[in-house]
């Protein structure tokens, strides 16, 4: 018989993914058959699942740690913020629309039903499911229609950990406030509570724990120490981004312009990882540091807004004076085709804006296609004479002179664009710079030294180590007995 538990938080960023992604490597190490399940994500960082669908990447992060092949079903709504007022909705893998925030909530009983189909058929065959909910179950001006949290746990009898996150402070309030507000309905779901994210002695918290229990009733999990694995993992939000951002290694400088509506930026992982490179994420108002030996474009929902947004900040000026300078750029997928003299969107499939300028460092023209490409693919870098694995997430048909030189040989075909002198190049390639043998060829050509190590072999170690940390401070039995 199936088992299920699910992980609701006292807000965004209390690391469930984490959590989820742990328990499902600690439980699979155990020999359990495990499967991950969110019902709703909202994240512009997706991946491709077997099946040919999109999902979260978290998601992908979870199947991983269960050794499975992704599946739709893993995330069966997935939301692409597309402005600040809408996104494209995604419906088991598939493109169903866009929709505005107060039309999505009209949707959203609608869609419960679509959740609770791919819950049956993740649930066949496991032996337990992890879930993960969204935001948080205290928001309950959203508890009708709700299908991330407490609408999908109670209409699914799957019972609930709640996650506090110690150390953004308050957590004792957060979880009692959040046994305050929940209906009863929902409170009676809540198994009971961990406490994630500390730093120090865990004893100096007893206290607090009993505190919390005598308030709500919950028991405690365990209390579970800052897990400094977490950073090797794909994140799943562009609030890392703000972590990212704080790091330096004292390396050769890569600049990343941070877009508007960043998506799939976890291709720049990889390169955080290298001890002789300093990734650099430029914000609005920020300029790109004068000294980047390069310049990485990441990928974009919303190619044209995010390509306006580009030359408000006057980035179009600082990366033609890297050119000039003898910088290197990359683009990859919507950062590509920002590369080039033009992007078109006849249709107006991104919005109102029918066509803009591109940066025109590549002579490539970009055209918005209603057809998405969701494939992962095997491919090879002419440039480097290396193999490379990855996927693609796009819309658009990119073509010019520049094509005549590929970045990318995909599936034998043809991608992307190289300029004459080799320093600018731009590809459809999500997962280019998590081959080890390029990753070493492309830092080499800036003068920096790697050791080619391939990433998900150390993603995969991370998860491991994970794992043991959360057997040793959690109660994993009594989590196991919660589960139904």
């Amino acid at each position: 018989m199936t088992r299920a538990i699910m992980f609701q938080g006292t807000g965004s960023d209390v690391g469930k993914t984490v959590l989820v992604a742990g328990l499902c490597r600690l439980l699979t190490n155990r020999g359990l058959s495990v499967r991950p399940f969110k019902p709703q994500n909202m994240s512009n960082n997706a991946a491709v699942a077997e099946d040919g669908g999109e999902i979260g990447r978290a998601q992908w992060l979870q199947a991983l740690a269960c050794r499975v092949p992704p599946s739709v079903d893993m995330n069966p709504v997935l939301l692409k913020p597309q402005s600040e007022t809408g996104s494209q909705v995604v419906v088991h893998g598939r493109v169903r629309g866009a929709a505005r925030g107060r039309d999505y909530q009209k949707l959203k009983p609608e869609l419960l039903g679509a959740v609770l189909e791919s819950y049956e058929r993740i649930r066949a065959g496991a032996d337990v499911v992890i879930a993960e909910g969204a935001g948080s179950p205290a928001e309950v001006n959203l508890r009708a229609g709700d299908i991330a949290n407490m609408g999908f746990a109670t209409a699914a009898d799957v019972p609930v950990i709640l996650v506090g996150d110690i150390d953004r402070g308050g957590v004792i309030a957060s979880l009692v406030g959040t046994h305050a507000i929940l209906p009863e309905t929902d409170r009676a779901m809540i198994a009971g509570f961990l406490i994630n994210k500390f730093r120090g002695d865990v004893s100096l918290f007893d206290d607090g724990l009993t505190a919390i229990t005598r308030h709500t009733g919950w028991r405690s999990f365990g209390v579970l120490p800052w897990l400094k694995q977490a950073g090797r993992l794909p994140a799943e939000d562009s609030v890392a981004l703000e972590r990212m951002a704080a790091i330096s290694g004292g390396g050769a400088k890569i600049a990343v312009p941070i877009l508007d509506r960043v998506a799939n930026f976890d291709d720049l992982d990889p390169l955080v990882g290298e001890p002789g490179v300093d990734v650099v994420m430029v914000r609005a108002g920020e300029r790109i540091p004068a000294d980047a030996a390069a310049i990485v474009i990441p990928g974009s929902k919303s190619t044209i807004a995010d390509l306006i947004r580009f030359r408000e900040n006057g980035w179009d000026r600082e990366i033609a004076a890297h050119v000039a300078r003898g910088g290197q750029v990359v683009g990859v997928c919507g950062g590509y085709q920002m590369l080039g003299k033009q992007v078109r969107d006849p249709l107006g499939i991104e919005g109102d804006i029918r066509e803009t300028e591109g940066l025109g460092l590549l002579d490539v023209v970009t055209e918005m296609a209603p057809e998405k490409r969701v494939e992962t693919v095997s491919a090879r870098s002419p440039v480097f004479d290396v193999d490379l694995t990855g996927y693609e997430i796009h819309l658009g048909v990119t073509s010019g002179p520049d094509c005549a030189r590929p970045a990318a040989l995909i599936d034998g075909k043809p991608d992307g664009a190289v300029s004459e002198d080799g320093r600018i190049f731009g590809t459809y390639l999500h997962g280019l710079f998590d081959s080890g043998a390029f990753r070493a060829a492309w830092l080499d050509s800036l003068g920096v030294v790697s050791d080619g190590g391939d990433h998900r072999s150390r993603v995969e170690a991370a998860l491991d180590e994970i794992a043991g940390e959360m057997e040793r401070h959690l109660d994993v039995e009594a989590i196991l007995e919660a589960a139904r």
